[in-house]
């Protein structure tokens, strides 16, 4: 089994993470539909 090095790819996912999360928002402001989260144990709806 190969040693674990992977803080690039880390990074790279991380980094994609966050550009999907901004085009999630933007595209649901964009629709005006709900957000749904979860928030304390409870499913939350949110209208951007």
């Amino acid at each position: 089994m190969k040693p674990y090095k992977s803080t690039e790819n880390q990074a790279k996912i991380l980094a994609g993470m966050d550009k999907v999360y901004e085009k999630l928002i933007e595209f649901k402001k964009k629709m005006n539909s709900e957000l749904v989260i979860m928030q304390d144990d409870k499913i939350v709806r949110i209208k951007p």
